[in-house]
């Protein structure tokens, strides 16, 4: 009886959290496809909405000596998007402050300087306890050597929601072994 109990217990939190548009708890996630942001412009952004894609995860900030990675994830956005990949950017302000401004202020930002139309969501934390339950799962689908480490941490996610690889913040867009990593998990066509 206590079993069926918490059974029940557990499909009505489900259910409440997809109604309530929460985003998945980290522990019952089956895949990346079980969590959401919300997108730099507001409005749900589930992952489930890139199904049948290749997801490039890119934790990102304004201020840093990274930042100019942003030309290369457009580019490679550019190349990759009719094949079907995905880059998602996740502002943070996590890695020495280097993200400060609101979302409008993070999106004018990238468009302004490197035009960048690839999706974005919020500003969110990617680090540490309140870390967004995506960036939790993938540091338990991988490892603590694949948490972000700083700014620009790349997350490889397959076409059917497995974490398939993570790439440290100097991994430029182009480096071969990403560009490797992606074609090996486009869709086929």
């Amino acid at each position: 009886m206590a079993g069926c109990l918490r059974s029940l217990a557990f499909v009505f939190a489900v259910a409440i959290a997809a109604v309530a548009g929460a985003p998945m708890a980290a522990a019952n996630a089956a895949n990346a496809h079980d969590f959401r942001f919300t997108a730099i412009e507001g409005g749900a952004l589930p992952l489930a909405k890139f199904k049948g894609k290749a997801v490039l995860v890119v934790n990102t900030a304004s201020r840093c000596g990274f930042t100019p990675q942003y030309e290369g994830l457009q580019a490679l956005w550019q190349a990759y998007r009719d094949r079907g990949l995905v880059v998602l950017g996740v502002p943070s302000n996590d890695f020495g402050g280097q993200e400060p401004g609101s979302n409008a202020d993070i999106k004018k930002f990238c468009e302004v300087n490197f035009s960048v139309d690839f999706p974005m969501t919020e500003k969110v934390v990617v680090k540490g306890s309140n870390a967004h339950p995506f960036y939790k799962w993938a540091a338990d689908q991988l490892g603590a050597l694949a948490a972000p480490k700083w700014n620009f941490h790349k997350y490889l996610v397959a076409p059917d929601g497995r974490l398939v690889d993570w790439f440290s913040t100097p991994t430029e867009p182009d480096a071969p072994r990403l560009r490797a990593a992606i074609e090996a998990v486009l869709p086929k066509r």
